[in-house]
């Protein structure tokens, strides 16, 4: 368990570190000035920046959910593969849609999976619930 919240802590700070990238150029090549970050409005935001603030934004929604039952799994140090099976199949999904989001933008593809890992995060909390029985 301990490696997939691994994953998703780097997948976090690597769409991050794209994220502000994107806001570095946008301000240098001045798509943006550097007062809309002050209140983040204000501006027409190029779909580049948008697009990597909102992506690095859903780290911080589902993913909580993930970190916290992982946590739970470990730190009640319950072994079960089928967790483990539903932690990989989350993180596999978050990649998935992350690299949808910022690459071609499907949003019928970025969808799915999306649904695809908030079923794993539920799937991984009533197997928690059910190891505790």
């Amino acid at each position: 368990m301990l490696y997939t919240l691994f994953i998703m802590v780097l997948l976090t700070f690597g769409i991050g570190c794209i994220a502000l990238k994107h806001r570095l150029a946008s301000v240098k090549d001045q798509s943006l000035s550097i007062k809309y970050f002050q209140a983040m409005q204000g501006s027409d935001v190029p779909l580049s920046v948008a697009k990597s603030s909102r992506c690095f934004n859903n780290m911080f929604e589902i993913p909580v959910l993930f970190y916290v039952v992982g946590s739970l799994y470990i730190s009640l140090n319950i072994e079960s593969s089928f967790a483990i099976a539903g932690a990989w199949i989350f993180v596999i999904a978050r990649v998935i849609q992350a690299t949808v989001h910022l690459t071609y933008n499907n949003v019928i593809h970025r969808m799915l999976a999306f649904w695809l890992s908030v079923l794993s995060v539920l799937t991984l909390w009533i197997n928690l619930l059910i190891q505790q029985m």
